[in-house]
């Protein structure tokens, strides 16, 4: 074996170690993904469709002057195509906890010319959500790492405009993985209505609708 396939190896094997430990204190500890792992998510994973960027966008169905929130947004992987679907009068707010995150998402945002994003630091479920905003929100491998699960839904809810959609993206990769029964459940009790489910058991998609009737459970 020589050393490029060494170093492969190497590289490999590290990146298992990581998620195994990872998943390991996630299970007693919320642990949003590490500034300095980034790079893990802003990259397509390989193995699934339902994670890539493209796929998502597609259920999102976002479409131009609407405004979308990227709830848990990481270093933009979503935020900075979204602003190019939803146009110059559309925003794309994105929301995350971390300050290095941010910072991440207004470097790629400048590097591409999209100046209709917003950055907000905040966590989900801390009533920081403009209320009747949104057209589309998105939650995408991170319903997990929030505390308060119920609550954050809930905030989602009353930051849509009736009618508006969510879309909850999980994937058995991720070791914050929430079951489509679980999903369901909270977000019933939060108000919103299942629109649709694409993918299997352990790589989903499911969009969420605050049908104009409803009001936050």
């Amino acid at each position: 074996m020589d050393t490029v396939a060494y170093i492969l190896v190497g590289c490999l094997a590290l990146v298992v170690i990581i998620f195994v430990v990872w998943q390991l204190a996630s299970r007693r500890f919320s642990l949003p993904c590490p500034v300095w792992l980034r790079w893990m998510v802003e990259l397509d994973n390989p193995f699934t469709r339902t994670n890539r960027a493209a796929a998502i966008i597609e259920h999102l169905d976002p479409r131009p002057g609407m405004a979308v929130l990227d709830l848990g947004c990481g270093p933009g992987r979503l935020a900075i195509p979204l602003a190019g679907r939803v146009g110059h009068d559309g925003r794309v707010v994105a929301v995350d906890l971390q300050a290095g995150m941010l910072d991440r998402v207004r470097h790629k945002a400048k590097a591409a010319g999209a100046e209709n994003i917003e950055l907000l630091h905040a966590g989900a479920g801390e009533g920081k959500l403009e209320r009747g905003r949104f057209d589309r929100a998105l939650l995408v491998t991170v319903l997990g790492e929030i505390p308060d699960r119920l609550a954050a839904l809930k905030e989602v809810f009353e930051a849509l405009k009736p009618g508006g959609l969510l879309v909850v993206t999980e994937v058995i990769f991720d070791p914050h993985f929430q079951r489509r029964s679980t999903i369901r459940r909270l977000a019933t009790e939060a108000g919103f209505r299942l629109r649709a489910i694409h993918g299997n058991r352990i790589a989903y998609t499911m969009v969420l609708e605050r049908h104009s009737s409803a009001t936050a459970g």
